[in-house]
């Protein structure tokens, strides 16, 4: 019986330590959220699964160290649905960032990024126009585009060749810039020059200012970088949040074989306690 639960307490343990890289996730893509994405609404759903996650395994924790069977037994049945909310949460982040990806640019080290390449619920959500203009605005007051896209060598700003050569992220290469079939020529990272390219046929083209606080923000290209920020924050949290189910489910398997050891042991004793009250001799009374 010691034996087993000292078992139910390390897996409640480790469950909780696994609890803190799920919760970290989610206070990272905050931040990446404050910084680019913008989408507040995304991180959430990992936050609240690994509060739980923690807060769960502090009762199993509890449960084991005081033999308490109430909070073991809550235990597993809340980490139940614990498990099978990160393994959709798993899937909904692969099946909404499935598609989309930046396209190569010939003398370009840079991606350019086309909305017409994403699809889907996450697709139809940043392209909507009244909640687009909250994503907009959120990229410009993150100074993406501002004095961290700014660079000089030796004192000196970077020449056209020398931008050309960067490898700028989704947001930066989608609304700090016109789109480069447009032919725009270059004057620095955010004020470029009209050129002979597509301006009649593509509407990002028509859409580029030079205004600082318009440039491309407008832009589809600039949802499209939006949606690539989002698609690479996801997926490397999905790696990780895979990982942990995978421990979780081997944690909660061990937890569930642990338990019944105990019910059976409680049991074993209380059958055994009856055996020996019934086996005493009865007492003769003169």
């Amino acid at each position: 019986m010691r034996a087993s639960n000292h078992l139910i307490g390390l897996v409640n343990f480790l469950t909780f330590l696994l609890s803190i890289p799920i919760l970290g996730g989610g206070i990272w893509l905050s931040s990446r959220a404050n910084n680019t994405d913008c989408l507040k609404f995304l991180q959430w759903p990992i936050i609240v699964i690994g509060a739980a996650v923690m807060v769960v395994s502090l009762a199993g924790f509890a449960g084991a160290c005081y033999r308490n069977t109430f909070l073991m037994w809550l235990y597993l049945f809340v980490m139940f649905f614990v498990v099978a909310a990160l393994l959709c949460f798993i899937i909904f982040a692969y099946a909404v960032t499935d598609k989309g990806s930046g396209r190569p640019v010939i003398n370009r080290a840079y991606l350019d990024y086309y909305l017409e390449d994403y699809s889907g619920w996450l697709e139809q959500r940043v392209a909507d126009n009244s909640y687009w203009f909250k994503i907009a605005s959120c990229v410009r007051d993150s100074k993406a585009c501002g004095s961290k896209f700014g660079r000089f060598v030796n004192g000196v700003p970077e020449t056209a060749d020398m931008f050309y050569n960067r490898k700028l992220n989704p947001i930066e290469s989608g609304c700090c810039k016109p789109p480069t079939e447009c032919g725009y020529g270059y004057v620095n990272e955010t004020i470029w020059t009209p050129g002979g390219g597509l301006a009649g046929t593509i509407a990002d083209c028509t859409r580029w200012s030079n205004d600082q606080g318009q440039l491309c923000f407008g832009c589809d290209s600039c949802k499209a970088g939006v949606l690539g920020s989002i698609k690479k924050s996801w997926r490397k949290v999905s790696v990780i949040n895979i990982v942990v189910l995978i421990l979780l489910v081997i944690f909660y398997v061990i937890g569930c074989a642990a338990f019944r050891n105990n019910r059976r042991i409680d049991n074993e004793e209380s059958t055994g306690e009856t055996r020996m009250t019934k086996a005493q001799p009865s007492r003769i009374h003169f």
